[in-house]
């Protein structure tokens, strides 16, 4: 196996927010009003916050820090029968079941007990309530109206920042003139940083070289 150094140190104009105590969540232009929301998630007018963009963008990581602030519990299978109605809770993914009655019924009445006790949910999507095609019309009218903010496509500088979070995550060595040659050539998307990443990582361990501008230029042009 190749010998894998630490990372040189590069500076971003970002702030850094932990989550769970363990990793840091990037903010920047892109996601900034998304982590503005999260904060404030005491003070939201709706019980419900739809929280939309790319995949890869941070929506889990944000899910988790509001986990963090506000104790809530996340829905992953079927709804809670006796839960508090004040509590908070989590459901990501929403926009792929919605349309079907069997989880737009109970979503709409935990809805409405949130609404009466303060209670509040986040919920996650690909993209906002106004492109959803609903089964239940009252839910639909809830959702609209509910907040909502989006996680847009990482600029330079998030992009470059992820690339260097997700090669740290490998424990990959990256200099920062392999960033500068990466950003301005590659598809300008989460999914893109991460499949770049996988596969220069591929690369540099059957090579078992470093992750060099050359190796970069390699991996882009195939």
């Amino acid at each position: 196996m190749t010998t894998r150094e630490r990372p040189r140190q590069l500076t971003f104009d970002l702030e850094a927010r932990t989550s769970l105590g363990r990793e840091d969540f990037l903010i920047a232009p892109p996601n900034a009003a998304a982590v503005a929301w999260i904060d404030a998630w005491k003070d939201w007018p709706a019980p419900a916050l739809v929280l939309s963009g790319p995949a890869g963008s941070g929506k889990t990581h944000l899910t988790r820090v509001f986990m963090s602030m506000a104790g809530a519990h996340e829905i992953t299978g079927g709804f809670p029968e006796d839960g508090a109605p004040d509590a908070a809770y989590v459901i990501e993914d929403v926009d792929r079941r919605i349309g079907d009655r069997s989880f737009e019924e109970p979503l709409f009445h935990l809805y409405n007990d949130l609404k009466g006790a303060g209670g509040h949910i986040l919920l996650t999507a690909r993209s906002a309530p106004a492109q959803w095609t609903f089964a239940i019309p009252d839910l639909a009218s809830r959702l609209r109206a509910a907040p909502a903010t989006e996680i847009g496509e990482p600029d330079d500088v998030l992009l470059g920042a992820v690339l260097v979070k997700l090669f740290a995550d490998r424990q990959l060595r990256i200099d920062a003139d392999v960033i500068a040659y990466a950003v301005p050539r590659m598809e300008r998307s989460f999914a893109a940083a991460r499949a770049l990443a996988a596969a220069a990582d591929k690369l540099a361990l059957e090579g078992k070289r470093p992750v060099t501008v050359p190796l970069m230029r390699r991996v882009l042009e195939t």
